[in-house]
């Protein structure tokens, strides 16, 4: 992603203001090179184990290192492979992101299962979740027919605008279960049935796409578009889906949070924009950066670009949260889930270090929040986020992770 550096309007709280929250645990440092398997820790997903919550599972992208499964004490459980791409010279498997399903009528009996866009082959690939299966929970489920998400041949797959950000959805009044996936480097969202197989596996058919807007009219009569590199439009990659009432949050990295109907049929409103958002730039194609120009004042005051992973905090009587990732300044946002207070803004945090050995999250791309009792260790509920700098790292070798944090400590910052 290219950078953009502007100078910002003053926000309404300074984020160096906001409350800071420790992690619990974190998961050992993933990768990006040949020895680590190029293993990029991306985006997780939190299983809850209805029968024993204090052994519940993570599950997480590794890119091309495939999935991670952890237990609740962030230790590894199981390492699935992403698969390869039809010959050598194709692009290999690169798993982006990670969502679930709950009990869905399989041939075989009702499962959960861990979905996630294969960003590599422009596929879903979905897995049955079995806590205590020999050689792993995980299981590939996928039917070997499924077709490319978006493109039409592998030609373009190898390209690589390919499946992207993801989020599963149930719909409550007819029990069909839906993945909306985003285009990689394109503003394209696509909303899939998931669709079981006589066989046990699973597959899925698209039913329609959205193009959100790639460019802006401006207050002052302008038209502003993000600066990218040529080709390239302000793509989506975290997005959620509030099951009580319908909606789609989807994060437009360059410009701000969309609340969209989940089926992709009403029109889009953007309830936050980044601080970025009307900054114009120019594309140096020798750094491959963005020069900025003069910042307008149209940007919004509480998140930074990359706006990335979003989750929801669901609390009785339709409260709760919306959490975003904003990864320009390593903190996170919280809005009302209340669609009828229009997504307030309700506060902020980051995630600093808990010890020399345990430090917080930066440059976060996923996050994962469940609001239920998960056993001794979290009775409070559990926020998983991805720690982009893993620290210690070196100058050589970048290290990625994940980090658990004490949801009780999240909703007492935020209250």
């Amino acid at each position: 992603m290219v950078a953009l550096a502007a100078t910002l309007p003053a926000p309404a709280q300074a984020s160096s203001d906001l409350p800071t929250l420790t992690p619990r645990a974190e998961t050992a440092p993933l990768y990006d090179d040949e020895a680590g398997g190029n293993s990029d820790a991306d985006d997780p997903a939190i299983w809850r184990n209805a029968a024993a919550p204090g052994r519940s599972l993570v599950v997480a992208t590794a890119k091309e290192g495939g999935l991670r499964v952890y237990d609740l004490d962030a230790r590894l459980v199981q390492s699935v492979a992403a698969p390869a791409g039809p010959t050598s010279e194709d692009a290999p498997g690169r798993f982006n992101n990670v969502d679930l399903v709950h009990g869905l009528k399989l041939s075989t009996g009702r499962a959960d299962l861990a979905v996630t866009s294969d960003r590599g082959n422009d596929r879903l690939r979905f897995y049955r979740i079995d806590r205590d299966r020999a050689g792993g929970p995980l299981t590939d489920v996928t039917d070997p027919s499924v077709a490319p998400v978006f493109s039409t041949g592998q030609e373009e797959i190898n390209d690589q605008r390919t499946a992207y950000g993801l989020a599963t959805w149930t719909d409550r009044r007819t029990g069909r279960s839906y993945a909306l996936v985003s285009r990689r480097e394109t503003t394209r969202v696509a909303l899939l049935e998931i669709l079981p197989t006589r066989s046990g596996t699973v597959g899925y058919r698209k039913i329609r796409t959205l193009d959100l807007p790639s460019s802006f009219a401006l207050p002052d009569g302008t038209s502003w578009t993000p600066c990218l590199e040529p080709g390239e439009l302000p793509q989506v990659e975290g997005m959620v889906v509030d099951p009580a009432n319908g909606v789609l949050y989807a994060g437009q990295e360059d410009i701000g949070i969309w609340r969209i109907p989940a089926d992709l049929k009403g029109e889009p409103r953007l309830i936050d924009k980044v601080r970025e958002y009307g900054v114009p730039g120019t594309y140096d194609e020798a750094t491959e950066e963005c020069t900025p120009g003069t910042d307008p004042g149209y940007g919004g005051t509480r998140i930074s670009a990359d706006v990335e992973g979003l989750t929801l905090v669901p609390e009785d009587g339709g409260d709760g949260y919306l959490l975003a990732s904003s990864q320009g300044d390593n903190t996170f946002a919280a809005y009302d889930r209340e669609v009828e207070d229009d997504n307030e803004y309700e506060g902020g945090f980051r995630i600093t270090a808990a010890s020399a050995t345990l430090d917080g999250s930066e440059e976060c791309d996923g996050a994962a929040a469940l609001n239920a009792p998960l056993g001794r260790r979290y009775p409070n509920g559990l926020l998983v986020v991805q720690d982009g700098d893993d620290t210690p790292g070196s100058e050589d070798r970048t290290a990625t992770g994940f980090k658990f944090v004490d949801l009780a400590d999240v909703l007492n910052a935020l209250d």
